[in-house]
């Protein structure tokens, strides 16, 4: 696909003896959300390191962003939120950001920190240690990282671990406003609602293969919740 910003075909990854992908082809248009569903060991967060540049294919093909890009501007484009938030405990929350922006050549790191800092409502604990900030406000501060650098594509590894109802609502519009700016999101998450509600495709991930893609008309939550229970029971 021409316009794919993500383009896998044949994509593996093992661990020794292990497969977390398993010959994976899959096609991320530009401006596109698609949602990465599955049980626990399925191999989204693996599928996300690639994609990241965090890890290197054991086997396959993987295009990231522009053909032609070297690896370095490639992952200048990516912006990823992993699981684990890795923020440096012993920096304040604008140091955090500052350090993050001046890695990706920010022009303004400081008034960048400040935008951000501002947009996740952290703005008053912002001189504060992060490791001294709950679940719930080292994930917002960790999404500002994963957006410091304004990536073209924009990796998420469930993004609403720890947050309240206020923050996952402030999440989900930011998310919205981030595709229709024009950037490619990919979304790992168990909450099928949210998928159905953000997602123009879904792919379902059991034991490194994907079991189910969906889009558009075919995007709905029956079929979703379907496809996820048997994944689940097939990697039981």
């Amino acid at each position: 696909m021409t316009n794919a910003a993500i383009a896998a075909r044949g994509l593996e990854k093992r661990f020794g003896p292990v497969a977390a992908l398993r010959g994976i082809d899959l096609d991320v248009p530009a401006a596109t959300t698609l949602a990465v569903l599955g049980p626990n060991g399925a191999g989204k967060s693996t599928l996300l390191r690639l994609v990241a540049g965090l890890a290197r294919p054991t086997a396959g093909s993987l295009r990231v962003g522009n053909p032609g890009d070297d690896r370095r501007r490639t992952r200048g484009r990516v912006g990823y939120l992993a699981h684990a938030s890795f923020l440096y405990p012993a920096l304040t929350a604008r140091e955090n950001l500052i350090f993050a922006a001046r890695l990706y050549g920010v022009l303004d790191p400081r008034r960048r920190a400040a935008e951000l800092l501002e947009a996740q409502g952290l703005a008053a604990v912002a001189d504060r240690p992060a490791g001294g900030f709950s679940r719930g406000m080292a994930q917002r501060l960790a999404i500002a990282r994963g957006l410091v650098h304004d990536p073209s594509i924009v990796l998420l590894d469930e993004p609403y671990t720890g947050l309240d109802r206020a923050a996952a609502h402030a999440l989900t519009e930011r998310l919205r406003e981030l595709r229709a700016a024009g950037r490619t999101l990919v979304l790992v998450t168990h909450e099928l609602s949210r998928a159905c509600e953000l997602a123009d495709r879904a792919v379902v991930l059991a034991r490194g293969r994907i079991v189910h893609a969906a889009e558009g008309p075919a995007l709905g939550l029956a079929a979703l919740e379907q496809a996820y229970l048997a994944s689940v029971e097939s990697a039981a």
